[in-house]
């Protein structure tokens, strides 16, 4: 099978690159003095990986950002988990203290031993259950700061179904463009 992929020719590229993004789209950054044979091998030396990194792409939910609205997400995510904390809290009795917005590559947030709360900006793009779930899991760290057996007991209370959530946050990938 043949496995479509685009050139990107770069002026700073030293050396070439294989990137494999969530939605499935295959990209070659190469320096723009290199040879298009020389790209072509250099794709057919690596077809393996291609491929199964191509294989786990399948099956993903992809969210497609344009990278103009980051801002406008940053200020939904203050207001969203601003929000959603205080009905959380209110639940579960308890009370944080800061809630801040900001710009994390692997995590959606975390909460501080003095109950500060902190949220990826990306919370703002999700869907609400899984938004929701993010902010209780973080509520629940004031009551919990681990992940005992007693802190998902917790989270199990306002989300009993959190398991499937999690599945579906890792089979997640956010595309900006």
């Amino acid at each position: 099978m043949a496995i479509p992929y685009k050139i990107k020719r770069s002026r700073r590229a030293r050396a070439m690159r294989l990137a494999v993004y969530p939605d499935g789209e295959v990209v070659v950054t190469a320096p723009h003095f290199f040879d298009l044979g020389v790209i072509r091998h250099f794709f057919a030396k690596h077809i393996k990986w291609v491929s199964r990194k191509v294989e786990e792409t399948k099956g993903k939910s992809v969210i497609r950002i344009p990278r103009a609205d980051i801002p406008l997400l940053k200020r939904q995510a203050l207001v969203l988990a601003q929000e959603r904390a205080v009905h959380f809290a209110a639940f579960y009795g308890v009370n944080f203290g800061r809630i801040a917005v900001r710009a994390q590559k692997t995590r959606w947030g975390s909460c501080s031993h003095k109950g500060d709360l902190s949220f990826n900006y990306r919370l703002a793009a999700l869907p609400q259950h899984i938004a929701d779930y993010i902010v209780v899991h973080e509520i629940c760290h004031i009551l919990e700061l681990n992940h005992s057996k007693q802190f998902w007991a917790q989270v199990s209370r306002a989300v009993p179904e959190h398991k499937a959530i999690r599945k579906e946050i890792r089979e997640l990938a956010m595309i900006f463009y």
